[in-house]
């Protein structure tokens, strides 16, 4: 964590309908607290924290546990009153001090707020948290030349750059000195072009100023680079109406809000989701319909894989915000991650009846179609699609790899041809493992059918240079070895892809092939058990039984087996 001590790691999905019921003991509680947290499940941890600081209250590494589990989960009344109860005990404990400094600004205890800040432990990442939220605690207090040069601090590091003149801006057009802002925006623009909340406040800075080609502009060049995000596009929109655009930041618990969604992106973007999921937090206590802290707060939750806590973030995106329409995309997706696929497909289909015209929608049910093998309705939703789009760009390569291997998963062999070779003109060089996949598929398609068996082969090997720890292209590649009757290379490559992917029940059912046909009978048995352990296919599985059973039939050159690639993600 970004200036906090290390703690247990929290947050994950737990059914809402399920109710957690803390242990007879306090050890029993410690324990599965302890559990709990290690799963990084801060609905259970919470509970069991609770119950076990009732029967120890005066056990500080039990409060300190409670405590992060508390903020993670959101549970913000707790953790403030095991803050409270920590800083008495000890008044350095920083990330203790921070929450209650987070909290005091909310409540517009400004010099409070600033006091418990300087209470805390300092290093040098933690000093960029509390100077800048000291900065902030000024401006709310009306003093903007206070919280300059308090922002000011931080010129001596030149990784703070555009954290420091980003929010040194912000305080600057809430005190109402314009001049002061508009250097500052500048210079935060000037050193990262590409930075969404920079490029966000200053153009609304700027259209509130009147200028609003300058503004459009700003939002124009950043769409060039990263196209379609819906905060510009929508931002685009409102100007092109003659419409107002309202401030990113208007007060100091908007502006410590920002501070603290800047920092959970750090923390996500950097895999450190602990410090993301607790920043956020804070964040949203000042700021609850933050559009986009709850969309990266619902990103960690899905990047932990607890797809029910994502979705109750989600939905409290508000209802006029530009993420809204994406976050409600997502809802389906985890509902079809949650294993839910029937309520995913009806949610994306309600979604496209409202906003037929939207790309994404259409897009996302057609994923949710394929993952459950619902190929032709898939290519059907897919094609839908590919109609609002009209001319299709680079960005587009996917949608027809999506539809090409649909089409080939429903039989339909010349049309998903078709979209295949479109995906690999479409494709670009930037993106390699995406060149590999297309690849692999085609080329994998060629040699099964005994077409093309030259240029597939080329195109094997090409997607095995591209992604060479990929074990499914390298399995695709042994495979195509192996239905050409080249069996001991098809040992070599379905080995390594073996040791890429250890527990796929592909990869290992076709080694055991291999083996049979170069004469490692026993160990291809090995490989049958491994595979049929591995949750294949009920009719892969019927298929492996058998040669478990009785082994390949030597007389035959090559066996009939499925597709070694596993439908596109």
């Amino acid at each position: 964590m970004v200036g906090f001590a290390a703690a247990p790691a929290n947050a994950a999905s737990t059914d809402p309908a399920e109710t957690i019921r803390p242990a007879a003991s306090l050890e029993g509680n410690f324990l599965a607290a302890y559990i709990a947290g290690s799963a990084r499940d801060t609905a259970a941890a919470t509970v069991f924290f609770r119950e076990a600081i009732q029967e120890d209250p005066r056990n500080q590494e039990l409060l300190e546990r409670g405590f992060v589990a508390f903020l993670g989960n959101g549970s913000m009344n707790e953790a403030y009153r095991a803050a409270e109860r920590l800083a008495a005990r000890d008044p350095s404990n920083n990330l203790a001090q921070f929450a209650l400094a987070v909290r005091d600004l909310k409540e517009r205890h400004y010099g409070d707020a600033r006091a418990k800040i300087a209470g805390g432990k300092r290093d040098r990442q933690l000093d960029l948290t509390a100077t800048l939220l000291t900065a902030w605690a000024y401006a709310g207090s009306k003093d903007g030349k206070r919280a300059l040069a308090t922002v000011d601090r931080l010129k001596s590091e030149r990784a703070f750059n555009q954290f420091r003149e980003y929010h040194a801006a912000l305080i600057s057009d809430v005190v109402g000195n314009s001049a002061e802002a508009e250097k500052r925006f500048k210079a935060a623009y000037d050193g990262e072009r590409n930075t969404l909340q920079v490029v966000d406040a200053y153009a609304r800075f700027l259209a509130k100023r009147g200028r609003r080609d300058e503004a459009l502009a700003l939002y124009k060049t950043f769409d060039d680079a990263l196209p379609r995000h819906p905060v510009v596009r929508a931002a685009m929109e409102t100007l092109k109406s003659g419409k107002p655009l309202a401030p990113v930041v208007t007060s100091a618990q908007d502006g410590a809000a920002e501070l603290l969604y800047g920092l959970g992106v750090v923390g996500n973007t950097q895999g450190d989701e602990l410090t993301a999921i607790i920043y956020l937090r804070l964040g949203l206590d000042l700021n609850p319909d933050h559009g986009l802290a709850l969309v990266t707060l619902g990103d960690v939750y899905e990047r932990l894989k607890q797809y029910d806590r994502a979705n109750e973030v989600f939905a409290r995106v508000p209802k006029d915000s530009p993420v809204r329409p994406s976050a409600e995309i997502t809802i389906g997706q985890n509902l079809e991650m949650l294993g839910r696929g029937a309520e995913a497909e009806g949610h994306l289909s309600r979604l496209m009846k409202e906003r037929p015209q939207d790309v994404e929608v259409v897009i996302a049910l057609g994923n949710v179609q394929r993952s459950r093998k619902q190929f032709a309705e898939a290519a059907e939703t897919y094609s839908k699609a590919i109609e609002l789009i009209g001319t299709p760009d680079r960005g587009h390569w996917i949608l027809f790899f999506y539809r090409g291997t649909s089409y080939e998963r429903a039989k339909q062999w010349s049309k998903g041809e078709a979209d295949l070779k479109t995906a690999m003109e479409l494709v670009p060089d930037t993106l390699p493992q995406g060149k590999a996949q297309v690849l692999n598929y085609l080329a994998y398609s060629w040699v099964d059918q005994n077409t093309n068996i030259d240029e597939a082969f080329k195109m094997l090997t090409r997607a095995v240079e591209l992604a060479p720890r990929d074990g499914m292209i390298i399995d695709s590649l042994g495979w195509a070895y192996y239905r050409m009757g080249r069996y001991d290379e098809a040992v070599r490559e379905l080995e390594k892809a073996v040791e890429l992917k250890a527990g796929d029940p592909v990869i290992n059912d076709h080694l055991g092939d291999a083996y049979w046909r170069v004469g490692r009978k026993l160990e291809a048995k090995f490989q049958w058990n491994h595979a049929k352990d591995s949750n294949p296919e009920h009719e892969d599985l019927v298929k492996i039984l058998k040669k478990i059973d009785n082994g390949l039939d030597d007389s035959k050159p090559a066996v009939e087996g499925e597709k070694p690639v596993s439908p596109p993600t």
